[in-house]
């Protein structure tokens, strides 16, 4: 009896389920689902979506690439003699221009041999005077034939090679001399210090592993980034001119990122920094050019670099309108009748990520679905609901 009544209340609370269930879903034929659902395959109702027309417009996207920055010169400046650091006349960071002293380096040794070298010239000048005096006094007496010729023949080569000597003293004490001017270091050039190692009393050498400072000129900066060869090659084809020069020259202004966020107020202009292709990195090099008047740029920063470049005339899609299938990218098109088709198309996205630029397979007047794309397959009708161009894409486009 037990058995009996378990059965039947079972029984009764199926049919309850299945006479409640019937408010919410449907079975048309392709399964069971809600009613309502948008893009309904089975050919229930239209879902409504947001459809937008396209229509060109003109566009302007930044590229950005990572840079380095160096100053226009970086020296290292280092001594040309060894000895101990005497003075150190400026500071980390300073500015200095050409020819001024940064560093004086004391080795007795130089001054000693400058004082050996004049001594030297001395001597040989008194002996070049006195050979000189020995020929005109023999002058005389060969025209008279006091004596033979052979006397001022060998009184001149003596007068020859006491000139020869007095040569090679001065040669020597121009040498010294300039071992002498070496502990004197000075600037080669319009320059900021960098940092200075070795301090008063260090010794140093020419094969001092570091250098006493570098000086870079800052007053034009250059940074340097780089293109892969497939953006070579998309920037030659399109670029105007006939020559690299050409073409870079009709680049747009860069726009240099600092650290902090922040855009340079200066732009720059893009040049070619290698004509080779890397085939570690499988790049090339390029730099933008940077004036610098108020050194707030120092070499050796990392910065980024923007590069504009303007489309007129093309057709902007945006993302959330769109999928990716096999490395392809889609959208769904509205067709006359509302139904929609996947149209595959080749594009470029925009910086901020929001939208793409179509390159290839669409073209204006074409409606699309811009919202919602996930439920939607080839043949469904949809309700298409029109959205302006203004109102969707706003003032930025």
């Amino acid at each position: 009896m037990k058995r009996v009544l378990f059965l039947f209340v079972s029984v009764v609370m199926c049919v309850c389920s299945c006479k409640n269930g019937g408010s919410n879903m449907r079975n048309d034929g392709a399964g069971i689902m809600p009613v309502g659902m948008p893009g309904n395959v089975g050919g229930g109702m239209p879902g409504e979506y947001h459809v937008l027309t396209l229509a060109p417009m003109s566009v302007t996207v930044y590229r950005e690439f990572p840079a380095t920055i160096e100053g226009r010169q970086v020296v290292e400046i280092r001594p040309m003699i060894s000895g101990y650091i005497d003075e150190i006349c400026v500071n980390e960071g300073d500015f200095v221009r050409k020819g001024q002293l940064l560093f004086r380096i004391r080795n007795p040794q130089y001054e000693q041999a400058v004082i050996t070298a004049k001594a030297s010239v001395n001597s040989a000048e008194a002996e070049v005077n006195s050979s000189g005096i020995e020929v005109e006094k023999v002058k005389p007496l060969v025209e008279r034939d006091i004596v033979s010729s052979y006397r001022l023949e060998s009184a001149e080569l003596t007068l020859k090679t006491k000139e020869a000597l007095l040569e090679q003293a001065r040669a020597a004490l121009a040498n010294a001399e300039a071992n002498l001017a070496y502990t004197l270091i000075r600037s080669p050039l319009d320059g900021t210090i960098g940092t200075i190692p070795h301090k008063s009393g260090a010794l140093v050498s020419s094969t001092s592993a570091e250098a006493l400072t570098m000086l870079s000129d800052i007053t034009n900066i250059y940074a340097y980034f780089s293109w892969n060869e497939k953006q070579l090659l998309a920037f030659f084809s399109q670029a105007p001119g006939a020559t690299v020069k050409e073409k870079l020259k009709s680049m747009p202004p860069a726009t240099l990122i600092l650290a902090d966020g922040t855009a340079y107020g200066k732009k720059g202009t893009i040049e070619m920094a290698s004509g080779l292709i890397s085939p570690e990195t499988g790049s090339a090099t390029l730099k933008a050019v940077f004036a610098n008047p108020d050194f707030l740029i120092r070499s050796g920063s990392s910065a980024t670099i923007k590069i504009p470049a303007s489309y007129d005339s093309v057709l902007l899609i945006p993302q959330s309108a769109t999928y990716e299938l096999q490395d392809q990218r889609f959208v769904y098109r509205v067709n006359d009748d509302s139904t929609v088709t996947a149209i595959n198309f080749r594009s470029v996205a925009t910086d901020d990520g929001k939208y793409f630029i179509v390159t290839k397979g669409m073209n204006p007047g074409d409606r699309i679905v811009t919202e919602g794309v996930v439920s939607l397959r080839d043949g469904v009708k949809i309700h298409p609901r029109d959205t302006s161009a203004v109102s969707f894409y706003g003032k930025a486009y």
